[in-house]
């Protein structure tokens, strides 16, 4: 996590959960199930929670109107989409707490992930148009990345082509994102009722936190 990341809000925290050995497989009955009570327990676009990640976004330059914050962007698109049982997992997490989630696939990562503020010249691989395609952050963005390039931009906005959970993934990365007013223990148990949701998906997955702060 870059200190130039926690100069703008040194109340980050991110949980990385990882997991190996997932069986991923199309959205069913039973994550149905899941987005529907987390539509019904889900935390509302003016809880403080989620203007947190919009004040962050302003922070470094960004537009939460235009952009919005993933959970803020999840909390307003009702009901929850069916992507497939993992996605389904951390996205009923997600608004149900009010917190962002990524996901990503760590077949697909290379190297360490990490938190910085862009340099504007970084890949970031899209699909427009339904074409494949190579966008760039604006200079000084909050992005994650890893050693080929923008994984997310705008801290939790828009994930990449390359590193997304499809039904084929096996290895994964969450990164659960805090800020105040959410405390550690929401995100922890956040990260409790995600890695309960996979278990169900897959029993005897193993799976290794750690909280990184500030």
């Amino acid at each position: 996590m870059d200190p130039a990341v926690t100069e703008l809000r040194p109340d980050f925290a991110v949980l990385a959960v990882t997991v190996y050995g997932l069986r991923n497989g199309p959205t069913d009955d039973r994550s149905r199930a899941w987005l529907a009570a987390a539509a019904d327990r889900a935390v509302t676009p003016d809880d403080p929670k989620v203007e947190a990640w919009r004040d962050a976004y302003r922070a470094f330059g960004a537009k939460p109107q235009r952009t919005r914050p993933s959970v803020d962007a999840l909390v307003r698109r009702m009901p929850l989409p069916e992507i497939n049982l993992v996605v389904d997992a951390y996205n009923a997490v997600s608004v149900g707490h009010g917190l962002p989630i990524g996901g990503e696939d760590l077949a697909r990562y290379a190297g360490t992930a990490r938190l910085v503020r862009a340099e504007g010249d970084e890949p970031f691989e899209v699909v427009e148009k339904g074409e494949p395609a190579v966008d760039h952050p604006e200079v000084g963005e909050v992005v994650w990345r890893d050693d080929l390039g923008v994984t997310c931009r705008r801290w939790n906005w828009r994930q990449c082509v390359r590193t997304r959970i499809t039904e084929e993934t096996s290895d994964a990365l969450f990164l659960l994102e805090r800020l105040a007013p959410m405390s550690l223990e929401e995100l922890r148990t956040a990260g409790d009722e995600l890695t309960a949701l996979l278990e169900e998906i897959t029993p005897g997955l193993r799976v290794e936190t750690r909280l990184v702060t500030a």
